[in-house]
Parts: structure tokens; sequence; C-alpha cells
């Protein structure tokens, strides 16, 4: 019996570990794709019988794309956006979610409990609005309406993961750290906070996808093409007079590494804190 059970065991991890792998190569197959293609010349790039390898390889096209076009303006518009829209994200949900969990009011329960139904609403759904809104605080073509837009769409999902996270936080530590002589403020940053660090991550991380890759706002509220961030500045090479496909993908490789190498180095802490926000939430 036990020889069966443990013949069991591993089949099903056999099965599990298969399935994974199955789903890695499907997701992988088309990033794999995108950069072998940046390495091909052009004429392999569009002939009848496509390969996955190519037989010269070059950077050509990396090299056009930082030469010919904005893409480092591109790049640091939207480094500076995103991570403006992360800080300021974090800091009102932290906020947020601390207050709501910590402190009684009126209608707390209500807020609380509007926080994912706001967060349902498509951004396309409120982008006429919100660009009248924009416009007449004469935040059009602005940075800083463009990080308040990535703010308003990513902020309820925040504060509704890190109240989560903030319940699951005995009162008696903080009470603990107040009458030990720390104010509120010191239990919070010394004590609240570290603890809640998974959440916090989680959101940060939620938040820079949120922004990095947006193209609907930074659209509607950017006309400057020096304002414009990667995604749309990319999608311009598209709307060329020539389109060169081998440049287009080598701006895609380049907007995936910042995303992917933030995601690995975090990734424990948002499986963390998105399962925790929704066993508890």
């Amino acid at each position: 019996m036990d020889e069966l059970g443990g013949a069991r065991k591993y089949i099903s991890l056999a099965t599990i570990y298969g399935f994974a792998a199955l789903l890695l190569a499907i997701c992988g197959f088309p990033l794999l794709w995108m950069v072998m293609t940046t390495l091909k010349p052009d004429s392999e790039i569009i002939t009848a019988e496509p390969t996955l390898w190519t037989s010269a390889p070059h950077l050509e096209h990396y090299v056009r794309l930082f030469e010919q076009t904005n893409f480092l303006t591109y790049f640091k518009n939207s480094v500076l956006v995103a991570g403006s829209a992360t800080l300021l994200s974090i800091f009102v949900a932290t906020l947020a979610g601390y207050g709501i969990t910590r402190f009684r009011f009126r209608g707390r329960e209500n807020i609380a409990g509007m926080m994912l139904f706001t967060y349902m609403f498509a951004p396309i759904m409120i982008i006429v609005p919100f660009f009248i809104l924009m416009r007449g605080y004469g935040l059009v073509n602005n940075h800083f309406g463009l990080v308040l837009a990535y703010t308003t769409f990513s902020l309820p999902f925040c504060m509704w993961l890190l109240r989560s996270f903030f319940q699951s936080i005995p009162l008696e530590l903080e009470e603990a750290a107040m009458t030990d002589g720390a104010s509120r403020l010191q239990a919070v940053v010394y004590v609240i906070v570290p603890l809640a660090l998974p959440g916090v991550i989680a959101v940060s991380i939620f938040s820079f996808i949120v922004a990095w890759n947006d193209y609907i706002f930074t659209r509607t509220l950017i006309n400057s093409d020096e304002l414009k961030t990667l995604p749309v500045g990319v999608n311009d090479l598209v709307n060329a007079t020539v389109i060169d496909w081998g440049m287009i993908l080598a701006g895609g490789v380049v907007i995936t590494i910042p995303a992917l190498i933030f995601f690995i180095a975090v990734q424990r802490y948002l499986i963390a804190g998105w399962g925790a926000g929704a066993v508890k939430g």
C-alpha cells in the first residue's frame, strides 16, 4: 500500500509539473519569438516561411531604435511617471488602509465595501469624464496629471489589499509599542508597516505594472512627443509610413525587461501578498 501511495504521489507531482511546463511554454513562446525576431535581418523577418532561429544574429534593430527614435526619452518618461504613481499609490493606500482598520467613524464599512467596486470600472468607461476634469484643472499634457490618472485607477485595489493586511495585524502590538513610549506614527512606521511589508510590495508591483503598461490614459492626456511614455511611443512606430518590425519588436523587448526584473525581484512577496489578501479580504 505504501508503494502504491508513493507511486500515486509521484504521478500527481509529474502531472502538476507537466501542466506547469506546458503553461510556461505557451506563455513564454511569444516572448521568445519576439526576442529572436529582433536578432534577425529584415529579409528573414518578412519571409513567407519564418523560422525561430537565425543564422546571422545582430543587434542592428536595437541600435536604430536608440539612434533614430526618441525611445530614451519615452523610457525616461515611463520610469518617472510609473515610479511616481507607484510611490503615491503606496503612500495613500497605506494611510487609507490603516485609517479604515484602526479608526471608527460613520460609513467606515461602506467605504471599505466601495473600494473594490470602484475598481470594476474599466479605464475606457471613465476616460472621457476624466479628460474633462483634467482639462478643467489644466493638467492635460502634463506628467502630474498622468500620475494622478494612474494613481486613481490603481488606488482602490491597493487600499482593499492593504486593508486586509492591517486587519490581520493584532491591535495589541501597536498598543504595546505606544505603551512603551512610541507615538502612533512611530508605532505605524516601525511596527505595523514592517509586518504589512508583503502587502506593500504587492501593491507596489501592481501599481507599477498598471502605470508602466498603460496606453489609453497617456494617449488621451498627453499630446507632446517629448512627454509620451513607452507604450504610446512604440505604438507610433507602427503608424509610421514604413513599418520596421525589427525595431518595433526591439522596443517591445526593452519595455518588457524592467517590469520583468521588478517582478522577479519581488515575486515571493507578491504571491504572499495577493494570497493573503484573497483569503483575509
